[in-house]
Order: structure tokens, then C-alpha cells, then sequence
């Protein structure tokens, strides 16, 4: 199943809100919003659920204070927990100023996040 294209535009519109430059990924199914080069949050189909999940990257602090927010689960693919990201399921970003929430938190983390590793191109 493809992610939900109308959940992606209300993220476009929440980061260019923000005048955030940024770039798409086609990620796991899902997408992702990079901005300088790094994951922000993005779009993942839980098949569990049966639903689109916003994935946000904002650290471990805001985590753990995030945890008690209407919607958020640790973000888990294997069994752990991702340090510094969840997942808000749809009740949690319902509403636009819910949805404003999370895209603040994500790019108020972004500058201090770690770039991923370039892989090496095989010659």
C-alpha cells in the first residue's frame, strides 16, 4: 500500500509554512523529508494498524515528553525502540495545529541531528 498523498501535501504545506527547504524520499514503502540532507519526519504505512503513521525525528528528550501526546508510539520496526523518533498515529495529527505541532518539533531538532553516513558508491 502507498502512502496517504494527501497526508504529504498537508506536510509540504506545514514546512513551506515554515520556509523550510526540504527534500522528498521514497523510504520503506513510505516517504521522507529531508532537510539539509538529513530525515525530518515523514509518512510510513503501519500494516498492523492498517493506517498511515507520521514519523517524526525529534530527539530523545522531546521523545520521552512526547510519549504523552494523543497518537504517539515509540517508533519501532524490530522489536526496539528508535531513540529520538515516534510515530503519531492519525488521531495525533488530526488537525492541522496537531499536525504544526509535530513539523515544529521535528525541525527544531533537525540542526542538532546526526547526517547519515554517505554510503560508498561500488565501481
Amino acid at each position: 500500500m502507498a502512502y496517504d498523498e494527501y497526508l504529504a501535501d498537508r506536510i509540504r504545506v506545514q514546512l513551506n509554512d515554515q520556509q523550510t527547504s526540504f527534500e522528498e524520499k521514497k523510504m520503506m514503502g513510505g516517504l521522507c523529508f529531508m532537510v539539509d540532507g538529513k530525515m525530518c519526519c515523514g509518512i510510513h504505512f503501519d500494516k498492523k494498524r492498517e493506517t498511515d503513521l507520521l514519523m517524526a525525528r525529534i530527539g530523545p528528550d522531546a521523545s520521552e515528553q512526547a510519549m504523552d501526546r494523543p497518537g504517539c508510539l515509540p517508533m519501532d520496526f524490530t522489536g526496539r525502540p528508535m531513540k529520538g523518533y515516534v510515530f503519531v498515529s492519525p488521531e495525533g495529527f488530526d488537525s492541522d495545529e496537531d499536525l504544526a505541532h509535530w513539523i515544529k518539533l521535528c525541525l527544531a531538532f533537525n540542526p542538532l541531528a546526526k547526517s547519515s553516513k554517505k554510503r560508498k558508491k561500488k565501481s
